[in-house]
């Protein structure tokens, strides 16, 4: 069966019909273009390459964090071009995505596949790098209520970090349940995606945002 992804521009756009919350960004065709885009979201901003190709971006040079200027913009597009022309010659480029660097709060992965048994399973669980290591996760059945997010968070070994740990304040909890509905809700009235995770996550005291997501299809591309 065809498979695809959404590109990232793609995924925020789907994210953002659910009413998500994620970074501002724009989607950068030219050099210039990344620097006009980056001054607009305001510095620091993070460029990413766009491409149907490439999955694992940071190894191949497609990354760079802490873009501090308009100038430094221009350069970066130019940089991860080169890159991606070096390492992954002939790879199909987007454009570069040009996304606002946000503070990190504690990391959060939300995740969900089509079974053919059960339908729309979600997965709630601790994010970021640590997500292979630890396996702090939960699994339901959607549709999901309310209840049932807050039943997953409890299960988290790592519940203690979202509730507030050693000084750290508590993560809005109501905010982080809101998106956990709407991205169970997403998945189940678009049946054309497979899987998908939102990783990280952060969740903050006064809100959350998904700075990364991945969505796999199966049969015909989504449309959004």
């Amino acid at each position: 069966m065809f498979k695809a992804k959404l590109l990232e521009n793609e995924a925020f756009e789907l994210l953002s019909k659910y009413s998500i919350p994620y970074p501002p960004y724009g989607l950068a065709k030219t050099p210039e273009e990344a620097g006009e885009i980056a001054e607009k979201i305001g510095f620091p901003v993070v460029l990413k390459i766009v491409s149907p190709d490439i999955s694992h971006k940071t190894d191949v040079g497609g990354v760079i964090l802490g873009v501090k200027s308009r100038e430094e913009a221009v350069e970066g597009f130019k940089t991860i071009i080169k890159n991606i022309e070096r390492k992954v010659p002939g790879a199909r480029v987007t454009g570069i995505l040009v996304q606002k660097m946000v503070k990190p709060g504690v990391e959060v992965i939300i995740g969900g596949k089509r079974d053919l048994t059960f339908g729309v399973i979600v997965m709630l669980g601790l994010g970021g790098v640590f997500t292979e290591v630890f396996k702090d996760v939960t699994f339901r059945i959607a549709p999901l209520t309310r209840e049932d997010v807050y039943e997953m968070l409890n299960e988290l070994k790592s519940a203690p970090l979202l509730r507030g740990y050693r000084g750290l304040p508590p993560v809005d909890i109501e905010a982080l349940v809101d998106v956990v509905l709407k991205f169970s809700k997403l998945l189940e009235e678009n049946p054309e995606i497979e899987s998908a995770d939102l990783n990280p996550v952060f969740a903050y005291s006064n809100g959350v945002l998904v700075v990364d997501a991945r969505f796999i299809l199966r049969g015909e591309e989504l449309k959004i």
